[in-house]
């Protein structure tokens, strides 16, 4: 019965360490994405990018997505698939307002500056790759920090879209590049909401 309780006690004191760290990551994550949002809508607004601006905002909706994803750690299975699920249909408002920011740009056909988009695309790169990092060993653990990890990694495609953009910017001098980043961004969205949601759904409906 002693092997039993020391047992126990080993597991939960396992899994209140495993808890701690999800919630330092997700802290520092969280503070990463809501600094690389107000510096990268910013340069969006000046530049003039569509590309710059939605990836600005995929930063914003990651902020938010890590504070769920703090709020649901120490909570139920069902708290935790409702988190994934929220976080799923944020995606899909994002991609929904990139396709819309996409019809505004193609209706002004002003090339955005590839300067700016290069070094504030870089600079977003960077921090996520460095979130990415961080996320990694808690990829598979529960649905939560799944459909968290999932996240990271599409900012980091869409911040190697962005500098793609830039560079044929650049060359073209033309704003088609930037619009065609953004809409390769708005799927991206669309196809991560749908598997987030979908990954989401079974334990909803088991809980």
């Amino acid at each position: 019965m002693a092997d039993d309780c020391c047992s126990g006690k080993s597991r939960e004191l396992e899994r209140l360490a495993r808890q701690s760290a999800q919630r330092k990551v997700l802290q520092t994550v969280l503070l990463i994405n809501a600094v690389m949002f107000v510096l990268e809508f910013g340069a969006g607004i000046v530049a003039g990018s569509a590309a710059l601006m939605a990836d600005a905002v995929d930063m914003f909706g990651d902020a938010l997505v890590y504070g769920l994803s703090l709020y649901a750690l120490v909570r139920s299975d069902r708290w935790k698939a409702g988190a994934a699920m929220a976080k799923g249909l944020f995606i899909l408002l994002f991609g929904i307002g990139v396709l819309i920011d996409i019809i505004v740009k193609i209706q002004s056909g002003v090339p955005p500056s590839s300067n700016l988009m290069l070094m504030f695309g870089a600079l977003a790169l960077v921090a996520n790759l460095t979130c990415l990092r961080l996320l990694w060993r808690f990829r598979a653990q529960d649905v939560n920090m799944s459909s968290t990890f999932e996240c990271s990694r599409n900012d980091v495609i869409s911040n190697v879209g962005v500098l793609i953009a830039a560079g044929a910017v650049a060359m073209t001098q033309s704003p088609w590049p930037d619009i065609a980043i953004g809409a390769i961004i708005a799927f991206i969205f669309l196809r991560s909401a749908v598997r987030v949601i979908g990954s989401a759904l079974p334990t909803l409906r088991m809980v």
